[in-house]
């Protein structure tokens, strides 16, 4: 029986063609919310929102007045938008900084941090004038651990602050912000690496204290609780959603995590 969460509130998934977006879309569509798929890839919005009986309006995160007249357009065209999920970035192979270029870097974080601070504004001004509103920003586990990422890792740790500066911003106007830090989730790029050969996935669940990859379903579950009623008193917040990566990764010093031992 499918949950009715958002009882027909408009929620708008930013990168939502594909990976932990689409995962997400899907899941709130289930649950009775209104879903725009958000995607700088036109054909791929427009797919995803057929395919999961959503509404598309694909717009680039980085340009302000596209992201002001999307968003005016959703407002219009679908409803008020109660609910954002800023999913909407780039991701990096692992590399020395010096061997890495400041256009790549520029670019990471015009997309993961610029654009995710332009939707979550032109939103979230709009919530503040309803006084009601959520918003989530994907993070990662790389935002509390050192990661050869030199850009991508900067730039999660700055929004998941920035979800923090947000939420004590909009508080008291009823918004509520916060950020979701996902592990090693199996989207298909993870999965094409490791078929390759370019991840060993004995090392990307080694640490990991469940030992698995995550799910992008498990991300968009946690998505919908925080957007949901449930989550009411919650904002501010970075909740991980790794498997237990972070609690089990610094067990390397002492042998790694145990495995489950017998009855």
């Amino acid at each position: 029986m499918e949950r009715d969460e958002g009882r027909g509130r408009v929620a708008v998934v930013t990168g939502g063609a594909g990976g932990i977006g689409k995962a997400t879309a899907q899941v709130l569509a289930d649950r009775g919310w209104r879903v725009v798929i958000s995607d700088l890839d036109a054909q791929a919005s427009r797919d995803t929102a057929a395919s999961i009986g959503a509404w598309a309006e694909p717009f680039d995160v980085t340009d302000e007045g596209a992201t002001r007249a999307a968003f005016a357009s959703i407002e219009t065209n679908v409803g008020p938008i109660d609910a954002l999920f800023a999913n909407a970035g780039l991701i990096q192979a692992g590399s020395r900084p010096e061997d890495s270029s400041l256009a790549e870097f520029d670019s990471i974080m015009s997309v993961n941090l610029r654009g995710v601070y332009v939707s979550c504004v032109c939103a979230g001004a709009l919530m503040v004038k309803r006084g009601r509103g959520g918003i989530v920003i994907t993070g990662s586990v790389t935002a509390s651990r050192t990661a050869p990422l030199h850009a991508y890792a900067p730039s999660k740790a700055a929004v998941v602050h920035m979800a923090a500066c947000l939420a004590a911003e909009w508080g008291r106007a009823g918004v509520r912000v916060n950020a979701v830090s996902p592990g090693y989730v199996a989207t298909p790029p993870i999965l094409a690496n490791i078929k390759s050969g370019k991840r060993d996935l004995r090392l990307l669940v080694g640490g990991a204290a469940l030992g698995r990859l995550v799910e992008s379903e498990e991300i968009g579950r946690t998505v919908a609780f925080l957007l949901s009623d449930d989550a009411s008193a919650i904002t501010g917040i970075n909740l991980p959603v790794d498997a237990g990566w972070l609690a089990g990764s610094h067990l390397t010093t002492y042998g790694g995590v145990r495995e489950a031992s017998g009855a």
